[in-house]
């Protein structure tokens, strides 16, 4: 089956996890990350999540899951140790039209967890579509260990000088080429970065010819 690659935005959005031991804790802690709304389902929770709960980062209600909490979820992610409660969490996501994963069984998810690599805004996302979570893993690192540690900063300034460009450029060929052309430069906030005069040499060209 062929998966649909997607970055998903999730702010504010309520996610349902069932469990809180050590499958659930990183991906309690990556929703919580992209902004969402979390409730967690479990009778006992780590130390780590119980604080996180104590501090008010989550709703954590301490019982046993029930179909009723899937009312309103936008995600659902099964993360206990029992195989049977996973399956049955997916089995009533599907009915009730959530997507779901359960984790570590890859014909009960709707999606998965991919491994990433970040640089500030910029991610990489590496799925093998659940078949070797392991392979995921080693090429992360990979490509980690390739990218430099300051592509953060520098595609915050290229994303600046992108948003003046288009606000000062008519769309076209010539601005989309130039598009290009800043995204294999230097960037950076001063105004003597040699992307940036680029830039501006090129809106004097093209919006006054």
């Amino acid at each position: 089956m062929s998966l649909f690659p997607i970055f998903l935005k999730l702010q504010d959005r309520s996610c349902l996890v069932v469990g809180a031991g050590e499958i659930a804790e990183s991906k309690i802690q990556s929703l919580l990350a992209a902004g969402a709304h979390v409730t967690v389902v479990s009778p006992e929770a780590k130390t780590g999540l119980r604080d996180l709960a104590d501090a008010g980062l989550f709703t954590w209600h301490r019982r046993e899951y029930a179909v009723s909490d899937l009312a309103g979820m936008f995600l659902v992610v099964a993360a206990t140790d029992s195989l049977d409660v996973n399956a049955a969490v997916y089995r009533d996501a599907v009915e009730c039209n959530i997507l779901c994963n359960a984790v570590d069984d890859p014909p009960n998810c709707d999606f998965y967890f991919p491994s990433v690599v970040k640089r500030g805004r910029l991610q990489i996302a590496i799925s093998t579509a659940g078949e070797s979570p392991a392979l995921a893993q080693r090429l992360r690192k990979e490509i980690d260990e390739q990218l430099p540690h300051d592509l953060g900063p520098w595609l915050d300034d290229l994303g600046e000088l992108r948003r003046e460009v288009l606000a000062a450029i008519p769309a076209g060929e010539s601005r989309k080429l130039l598009l290009h052309e800043l995204a294999q430069r230097s960037v950076c906030g001063s105004g003597q970065c040699p992307s940036r005069k680029l830039a501006l040499q090129a809106e004097d060209v093209l919006v006054h010819r």
